[in-house]
C-alpha cells in the first residue's frame, strides 16, 4: 500500500538531468553572464515548448551550491544527454550535468501541464 514503506508494486521510471557549476568554470564578465543567461533560459523554455522537458528549475538553499538545478525530461536518458549538450551554458563550460532514471512509485506525481503521458511503467526486477 502506497505511503507504508513497502516497495511499491510498480514505478513511473523518469529521465531527470541535474545541472551542475564545474570547478573549472570560465569566469565571464556580468554582461556575459547576463547574455549566456539569458540564452540558457530561452533554450530551456523552447525544450518545454517542445514538450521536451516537463518541470524545470532551479536549486536554492542547497547543501552544496554546485548543484544548480534540475529538469525531467520526456525522452530517454540518451535524448536528455543529447539536448543538455545543446545548452548554451554547457556549451560555455559555465554548466555540466548528469543524467539519471528516476524511480517513483507509480501515481506519486502528476504533470498537469502536459497533454501526453511522462515516464515509463515498470516494476522492480526481481532477483
Amino acid at each position: 500500500m502506497p505511503g507504508d514503506g513497502s516497495i511499491p508494486e510498480s514505478f513511473e521510471v523518469y529521465t531527470v538531468v541535474v545541472l551542475r557549476r564545474p570547478p573549472d568554470a570560465p569566469e565571464m564578465s556580468e554582461d556575459e553572464l547576463d547574455a549566456l543567461q539569458s540564452r540558457h533560459l530561452a533554450y530551456r523554455a523552447e525544450l518545454a515548448r517542445q514538450g521536451k522537458i516537463v518541470a524545470n528549475g532551479p536549486f536554492d538553499e542547497q547543501s552544496d551550491p554546485s548543484y544548480r538545478g534540475m529538469s525531467i525530461f520526456a525522452c530517454d536518458v540518451a535524448d536528455a544527454a543529447r539536448l543538455s549538450a545543446g545548452d548554451p551554458s554547457v556549451v560555455a563550460g559555465r554548466l555540466t550535468y548528469d543524467v539519471m532514471e528516476w524511480w517513483v512509485g507509480s501515481g506519486s506525481l502528476a504533470f498537469p501541464r502536459t497533454d501526453f503521458r511522462v515516464g515509463e511503467r515498470r516494476s522492480m526486477p526481481s532477483d
